[in-house]
């Protein structure tokens, strides 16, 4: 199941975003017997980069991803921590947003 959640997870936000790059980790044995990883829902963390989140703001950023995920975030993602950075912020030397 991790693996399928995982899949998805990639093909939205490959949808969305077109991203450079695009890491997913599940974090989800971390949490095992947590309130919220009774329901069966995972927790994940993504690092993506891509052009759309140029000149956006970190909270703004996060919303998209959400937006992206839509009904993943009811059905399959308990807890999702994102770092989503713009070309210009690697060049900029910054790696987290």
């Amino acid at each position: 199941m991790s693996g399928e959640r995982v899949a998805l997870i990639r093909s939205r936000l490959e949808a969305a975003f077109a991203p450079d790059e695009l890491e997913i980790t599940d974090d989800s044995h971390r949490h095992a017997g947590h309130a919220g990883a009774r329901d069966g829902r995972g927790h994940f963390h993504v690092r993506i980069l891509s052009r759309h989140f140029t000149g956006k703001r970190t909270l703004e950023r996060h919303r998209m991803v959400y937006a992206a995920l839509g009904p993943l975030m009811q059905t399959d993602i308990h807890a999702l921590g994102v770092t989503a950075v713009s070309p210009e912020d690697t060049r900029n030397s910054m790696t987290t947003s």
